[in-house]
This record gives structure tokens, sequence and C-alpha cells, in this order.
């Protein structure tokens, strides 16, 4: 096996574990019963949001296996799973690798996103109760203040616009917005690493303009905001070519 193939192995290291039920057929569960192929795309998913697999880390079906203690069947299930949601490109009789970095796919998946999410947002913001609006401002305040800690600012971010949909009585254009949200998962990550300090004081303020939009409840301007906002992030991600290159 080469050097490269020892490491990328052992990046496999920080997935979480599957709880030991899972793992120990005729064990009784706990809680409600999970299969087991999508617990593993459930993990394999965490990290690579989290960053901790990179575009590009090649994830070996044998590895995996062993990592979580279980046959290939599973394994091959979960890959698959997370092959449908846009996170890794299956190799042949081998494995996966993290989806890397893609500049057309970039474009094209925040181009649809710039197209649905004005759609919720405006459906959403005559029906969002005084509770949600609260909730909206709290997580507003949180992302303002986790600026150096990048899973942080990233978990409120996605939590603070899905958020802000929610009350959109739109449910399959909310189930395609979750899974955009999460393909674009490594776009957005690289885009925090761009940011400059003024950069983040410039997205709290997008974040404070779709706020004054939706507690006057103006689906117009709130729709604006976020069609602006999405399309920021989209040219300023194209503006850095290098992020494509990794």
């Amino acid at each position: 096996m080469s050097k490269q193939s020892d490491s990328e192995d052992a990046a496999l290291a920080a997935i979480a574990p599957l709880p030991a039920p899972l793992r120990e057929p005729g064990a009784a569960l706990d809680g409600p019963y999970e299969p087991l192929g999508q617990a593993i795309a459930q993990r394999v998913r965490e990290a690579i949001l989290d960053g901790l697999l990179g575009p590009g880390t090649r994830i070996r079906q044998e590895a995996l296996a062993k990592r979580f203690g279980v046959s290939r069947i599973p394994v091959r299930e979960a890959l698959r799973r997370l092959e449908s949601e846009g996170l890794v490109t299956l190799i042949p009789h081998s494995g996966a690798r993290v989806a890397r970095l893609d500049r057309a796919e970039h474009v094209e998946l925040y181009r649809i996103r710039e197209a649905l999410e004005p759609v919720a947002l405006a459906e959403s913001a005559p029906l969002l109760s005084e509770a949600q609006l609260s909730e909206l401002h709290r997580l507003a305040d949180a992302i303002g203040e986790a600026h150096e800690d990048a899973r942080r600012w990233l978990e409120l971010d996605r939590d603070f616009h899905l958020a802000s949909y929610a009350a959109a009585p739109l449910p399959r254009l909310l189930a395609m917005i979750d899974d955009l949200w999460t393909t674009t998962q490594h776009y957005r990550r690289a885009y925090r690493e761009t940011l400059s300090a003024a950069d983040f004081a410039f997205v709290d303020l997008d974040h404070r303009l779709i706020l004054d939009a939706l507690d006057r409840r103006d689906p117009i301007d709130a729709a604006e905001r976020i069609r602006s906002h999405i399309r920021r992030t989209r040219l300023v991600l194209a503006e850095h070519g290098e992020v494509f290159e990794r």
C-alpha cells in the first residue's frame, strides 16, 4: 500500500465510531432502529461536512469497513447514499473520493439556490411566529460571535437560513433546499476561508438586512435580500480560483 493510501486511511480514524449495538448482531437497541448503511453514511457525512475529510480524499471500502467493524455491504450502501447527495464520487470496485470543488458545479448549484431560496423566504416571511423571529435574532447574534470558530459559524449560518424558511408551507421546496445546503457545504466552507474581518462584518450586515425585512413581514424585500446574499457568495468564491485547484 502506498504512503498516500496509508495517509488517507489514517484520516478515516477521525470519523465517529458506530454505537456498539449497531456493530453487534442480535444486540438490543436502546433507541429507534437505524439501518447500518444509514448510520455509516451519517458519520462519513459529518466528517465531510466538518472538513475532517477534505475534497479529493480517497475513502477505501476495505478501510472504512475495518473502521466500523462491518462487512463491505453496508459500506457500499453508505457510499451510494453519499454519492446521491453529491458528497462523494464513486470509484468502481474500490470506494470513493470526497467530491472536489468544481467551478461549473459551484455556479450551477448557487444559481439554483438563488432561484429557489427567495421563493421560500417570501412565503415564510408573513407566517413566521414571534418565537421564530426571536430565534432568528438569537442565531444572527451567535453568528456574529463565532467568526473564529469555523464549525460553529457554518452550523449557525445553516441554522439561521433554514429557520428563516421554516414557515413556508412548501414541504417539497424546503426538502430541496435542505439537500442543496448539504451538497454545497464544502463550497460554504471554502467561502468562509476567504473571508477577512471586514467580510465577516458584511455577512453579518446581510443577515441583519434579511431580519429587518422579516420583522416587517415584507416578502418582496426578504426575497431580494436573500437573492443578493447568495449571489454575492457565488461571486466572491468565483474570484478565488485557487479553491477549485485543491
